[in-house]
């Protein structure tokens, strides 16, 4: 019987897997560069933390079970949740910011589709207990850091940045009602994957007394900074602190040299409710494609979970959209497979010898292979080029005679007799030629 992998899920085959470690060995350069330190939690978590955060309308989005206890749980969609309730727990003594990065495998129960499936592994960076702007500004100097790290440029991406408070003073003055806000938000989150003609329908008949969905989307889309500024500043103390805050942010991203990744955009909202202040998603330039991140302030999420509030910014970048652009892109690199050393089987009595030469090399850290079954030397040389090994020692009559090992740089084609005592013990200074 064929059995496939299950719809939405991925294999790794070794040469996915390479690719797959370069992004996260990219997403772990990138935080630890801005002094972020790692953490990670359980595959699972109690349903009750995502229902509370989310409501009861998440359960047909989760892989949910019972275990032998009838306890209900929920393989985790998302890390921020987690996140709040580990922070709740030691609220009181965790060291102030809280700079924190994860990588986990997360599963969403959704119809897989291009950028979107059911398995996947998301980058998650977060700043906690720390409500300056200074931080906002940060985290997105992370992702703009990541980009120009995987030679992506402010001509590729673009951080779409806006503000919750500031797009709440716009929607006020077209008639949007307080109580209506939120589903605006949710409405306008999905505006830009659903047909124009849907969008409209659905705002009407949710908002029949604002203005209409086309002028909504046309007025936000045309909203400089500095119109909504001024907006904000007069729609009361709440506006004035908003403007001043992503006043601040914008002056921050300047000095962290990522401004030029950045444009304000009032349309990005973010459709999850605990976001409190600033939001924003990455996009490609060119369209066409998901968002490869969104993130936003959320300052409120601790105090759900029985703890103080902890106020917090953070995002969360998928691994399959942002693999799918850097692949379009042309810049999705092919790492190949590497060894140190490839040991050459010479002749068959000294068998014994290499495989103690083997393991006297791995003790000094060096990836080393060899050929299971005897082959002419030609053909393990082959062998060794093939697994992309850095040197092929020969293992032969000259280990008997003097002692010593021929070494090949594979790269180069130059060749040096080496003693094999001292190759046995400091390998790493020796196989440098």
């Amino acid at each position: 019987m064929k059995i496939q992998s299950p719809p939405g899920m991925r294999d790794f085959y070794p040469e996915d897997m390479r690719v797959q470690n370069w992004l996260f060995d990219a997403w772990r350069r990138t935080s630890r560069a801005f002094g972020f330190s790692e953490y990670e939690g359980p595959i699972f978590e109690y349903l009750d933390l995502y229902t509370l955060k989310s409501g009861e309308g998440i359960v047909s989005e989760l892989f949910t079970f019972q275990d032998r206890g009838q306890r209900n749980f929920a393989i985790r969609p998302e890390m921020t949740p987690t996140l709040a309730r580990m922070v709740a727990a030691r609220a009181n003594a965790l060291p102030r910011p809280i700079k924190w990065f994860s990588i986990p495998r997360m599963c969403r129960a959704e119809r897989p589709q291009r950028g979107r499936l059911r398995e996947f592994y998301q980058w998650n960076v977060d700043i906690l207990g720390i409500d300056d702007p200074l931080a906002d500004a940060e985290v997105i100097a992370v992702a703009a850091a990541f980009f120009a790290d995987v030679g992506l440029t402010p001509a590729d991406v673009v951080i779409r940045v806006s503000s919750r408070p500031m797009a709440t003073a716009a929607l006020k003055r077209l008639n949007v009602p307080d109580d209506g806000v939120e589903t605006a938000f949710q409405l306008i989150d999905r505006a830009e994957r659903m047909p124009e003609p849907e969008f409209r329908d659905q705002w009407s008949r949710q908002f029949p007394q604002a203005a209409s969905g086309e002028q909504i989307l046309r007025i936000l889309a045309q909203q400089r900074l500095e119109e909504c500024l001024e907006l904000a500043r007069d729609a009361g103390s709440a506006g004035k602190l908003a403007a001043d805050q992503i006043t601040e942010l914008w002056e921050h991203l300047r000095e962290l040299d990522v401004a030029d990744f950045c444009a304000f955009d009032l349309r990005v909202v973010r459709g999850l409710a605990y976001y409190t202040g600033v939001v924003f998603e990455a996009h490609p330039r060119q369209g066409g494609l998901r968002a490869l991140l969104g993130g936003g302030r959320y300052d409120d999420l601790t105090g759900l979970l029985d703890g103080p509030r902890v106020p917090g910014v953070g995002f969360g970048m998928g691994d399959a959209p942002v693999l799918d652009f850097l692949r379009q892109a042309g810049r999705l690199p092919k790492p190949a497979e590497t060894i140190d050393v490839f040991l050459i089987d010479a002749d068959a009595k000294l068998r014994p010898e290499l495989l103690k030469l083997a393991t006297r090399l791995r003790r000094q850290g060096l990836a080393v292979d060899f050929s299971y079954r005897r082959q002419p030397v030609a053909k393990q040389f082959k062998q060794a080029a093939a697994r992309g090994a850095r040197y092929a020692l020969v293992v032969g009559d000259e280990l008997a005679t003097r002692g010593e090992l021929t070494a090949k740089n594979l790269a180069t084609g130059e060749q040096r007799g080496l003693d094999a005592g001292r190759l046995s013990a400091d390998a790493h200074n020796l196989l440098n030629f």
